[in-house]
């Protein structure tokens, strides 16, 4: 929160009118009078010049009138002041962010020629001495796209991934190496996912952010799905939850903290996102409950998990129409979006990223018994605290380091927006896919598990519940992931 003090002056004689004359449009009862002529007069010196304190939240904060519950928007943000660092740095000054141009050699493409439905932007052709050819090109853009960020040098741990899975290497070294591998990966899909995102409209992109947001953590676990190992797919799915809910917002409000005393945020769209989480929560309490022992001949845990699923959902639904559609003035923020590279690069760039993250995500998930055994850890210890990290590295970086520049509302949006992604889209979606190709994926979590994500949501959301953060805030939730993390290292694999 910050204070301005306004300074103005009064026109002489105006103190008085203010009281005496009605035509000034101030008509007061009699009463009110009588107590303001009967003040005690201020000093001379205040007589001439009146301070007033007006009380504003941060501009970052103020783009947005509900909150980020959207992880697309909040890390549409992110993208666009990385992408205007970009041209700053190249000396592309000319380039202008708010028409969202795209220089390849001489021709542009142009918002000013979007047809009315909106989808795509057209490209024009005008004279290269319109447009100089030193402001950069595509190609340009995309070398940046991939060298911007350090983390994507693990790019060349892909070609020791595929050679370590065709030569039979050990479990060991194909988990890591493929592990090491896709963490750039699972970068440039976001990254692709929002350039292409850059060249629709709202509710399009919003679509592509909704589909494409977590696709990492959506890939992974339908391979570990298919491949039989439910327990994997679960333990990796509430895993990413814990993760973004308790480690990543915990490193936002703990770095947050340390740099400011105190750091407000919109609590509107947080408390949404929370109940939101809550609802998941009864979700996976149904099976437990009312779904049987499982040797009883009449076990509904299948059949109670797939209505869940589908109720989840459709509730996932509802909130992508409240955000893009019926309330899509609430989660705006600012209409100035960038693209690097042509529409037709995108899409090619995100078909193939995905592509190769469906590739290494099997001789990944191929590998999880050996590499457990090798380093005796626990499956489930790899599910809920190891895979997450793969989809999640690059989303953490970012919330912290916006957190870091008191933008707590994009950073929000990043932690809490894909934990509802997850818990409502990609959990229901799995148990749904399983369904569809006769694999018998419920929603029936260790009873523990669901009892420390419903205790993680309480708790988080008390941490929420005053619209301001700081540091110890973040080392508890911080302290609580280790928490969860010693007693799953400790857990015994579920058969």
């Amino acid at each position: 929160m910050t204070h301005r003090v306004v300074d103005f002056e009064l026109p002489s004689g105006d103190e008085e009118g203010m009281h005496t004359t009605p035509e000034r449009g101030l008509h007061h009862n009699n009463g009110s009078q009588r107590s303001m002529n009967s003040a005690p007069p201020a000093p001379p010196d205040q007589h001439r010049r009146t301070s007033l304190v007006v009380t504003h939240a941060p501009s970052e904060t103020s783009l947005f009138d509900f909150g980020t519950i959207n992880k697309g928007t909040a890390y549409r943000q992110i993208r666009r002041g990385r992408k205007q660092s970009i041209l700053s740095r190249r000396g592309w000054g000319n380039y202008d962010p708010s028409s969202r141009n795209i220089r390849v050699g001489s021709t542009f493409t142009d918002s000013s020629a979007t047809e009315e439905t909106g989808l795509i932007n057209k490209s024009l052709s005008v004279d290269s001495d319109v447009i100089p050819e030193e402001e950069g090109t595509a190609w340009e853009g995309l070398v940046e796209m991939f060298t911007e960020n350090k983390i994507n040098y693990l790019f060349v741990f892909i070609p020791f991934a595929v050679w370590s899975h065709a030569n039979k290497w050990s479990d060991g070294s194909i988990f890591i190496l493929n592990f090491l591998a896709m963490v750039p990966l699972a970068s440039m899909l976001g990254v692709f996912t929002e350039e292409l995102a850059a060249h629709t409209n709202d509710v399009i992109g919003g679509l592509i952010n909704a589909t494409f947001g977590n696709a990492v953590e959506l890939v992974v676990a339908i391979q570990a799905l298919l491949a039989g190992d439910y327990r994997v797919v679960q333990a990796s799915l509430i895993g990413s939850v814990f993760s973004n809910l308790l480690l990543v917002l915990g490193m936002c409000f703990l770095f947050g903290g340390m740099k400011y005393a105190e750091q407000e945020f919109i609590a509107q769209g947080a408390v949404a996102s929370i109940s939101l989480l809550a609802f998941s929560g009864v979700a996976l309490l149904l099976p437990e409950f009312f779904g049987g022992e499982g040797d009883d001949s009449k076990d509904d845990t299948a059949a109670i998990s797939r209505l869940a699923a589908l109720l989840l959902i459709i509730m996932y639904g509802l909130l992508l129409w409240f955000q893009l559609k019926t309330h899509v003035n609430l989660f705006q923020g600012d209409d100035d979006t960038l693209a690097l590279i042509p529409f037709s690069w995108a899409l090619t760039g995100l078909v193939v990223i995905t592509a190769i993250v469906t590739i290494l995500s099997e001789f990944l998930v191929g590998s999880i018994d050996g590499f457990c055994t090798e380093f005796n850890l626990g499956r489930s210890f790899v599910g809920l605290i190891i895979l997450p990290v793969v989809g999640n590295a690059v989303e953490h970086i970012s919330a912290v380091s916006v957190a870091m520049k008191d933008k707590m509302d994009l950073a929000l949006g990043v932690a809490l927006g894909s934990s509802v992604q997850i818990a409502l889209f990609v959990l229901p979606l799995t148990v749904v896919i399983g369904w569809f190709t006769g694999r018998e994926m419920t929603m029936k979590f260790p009873q523990f598990e669901v009892a420390l994500y419903l205790m993680s949501v309480i708790i988080v959301s008390m941490c929420l519940s005053n619209a301001r953060s700081n540091w110890l805030e973040g080392s508890l939730l911080v302290s609580l992931y280790a928490l969860i993390a010693v007693g799953i290292y400790f857990e015994k694999d579920l058969e």
